[in-house]
């Protein structure tokens, strides 16, 4: 006897994550975004975690113990007498000026970004156009910024620090200039590490933000979104841009502050 067929099989609706039933009313992209920033959350976060167990490992700048300020790999530096140069403004000391300005542009360029997606909802799309062009440059500015940092660090003082080690069983004098992966004129080699790894890391996610922010651009001035009825992709974009602002001021409260 053959069998039956059932009628009591689940019924699957095909429309589910397809912008039928949704999670917390949260569409599928928006959700995987979500999910990527938590992972990358725990990233930032165990590299900063880390700096701050290193930093504390070395002892803090005690004048009744070294004397006057000079940098020295006997204690982690002082950030304000690391980070106060200035483009075209050489030989003034301006502490955490240039990194202050920097990161009123990246938090600046997320408020560009916040009016971009309100434009998209609004389906205006020559005001996405513009605060996207915005959000591109303000991106473009801080990478600039930070490069021209990265050089400045990299090259050090005119003075240099002079440092005393062995060599063939006698102790020589030599001074360093800048910072590097095996050298550091500022402080100990893990100050040069720690930062070169850490901003960096950053600024590689401000340049993908970038790169993903001229894509929108580009799809945006050619009608994609308006063809597809909606700005979706702004506002998926633009939650991963604002994370990368926040991430900075976090990286900026170790680094320049602490």
């Amino acid at each position: 006897m053959a069998a039956t067929a059932t009628t009591d099989a689940p019924v699957f609706d095909k429309k589910t994550w397809m912008g039928g039933v949704e999670p917390m009313k949260v569409s599928y992209g928006k959700l995987m975004m979500w999910f990527f920033l938590i992972s990358d959350t725990f990233t930032f976060s165990a590299l900063l975690v880390t700096y701050g167990m290193i930093r504390f490992s070395y002892p803090a700048y005690d004048p009744a113990v070294h004397g006057e300020f000079h940098f020295s790999n006997l204690y982690w530096p002082i950030p304000e007498k690391v980070y106060e140069a200035v483009p075209f403004l050489h030989g003034v000391e301006l502490p955490l000026v240039f990194v202050g300005i920097m990161t009123f542009i990246l938090i600046f360029s997320s408020v560009t970004m916040v009016l971009a997606v309100e434009a998209g909802h609004r389906m205006d799309r020559a005001a996405v156009e513009k605060y996207m062009l915005w959000t591109i440059l303000g991106g473009l500015t801080f990478l600039g910024s930070q490069a021209w940092e990265w050089t400045h660090f990299i090259h050090g003082t005119d003075e240099g620090t002079v440092i005393r080690e062995v060599v063939d069983g006698k102790w020589i004098e030599r001074t360093i200039f800048g910072a590097n992966l095996t050298e550091n004129q500022y402080g100990p080699p893990a100050f040069a590490d720690l930062f070169f790894f850490i901003t960096g890391f950053h600024g590689t996610h401000v340049l993908s933000g970038v790169v993903l922010n001229i894509l929108i651009f580009y799809r945006t001035a050619f009608g994609l979104y308006d063809r597809r009825g909606h700005y979706e992709m702004v506002e998926k974009v633009g939650l991963y841009w604002h994370f990368v602002d926040l991430v900075w001021v976090f990286v900026f409260t170790f680094f320049y502050l602490v």
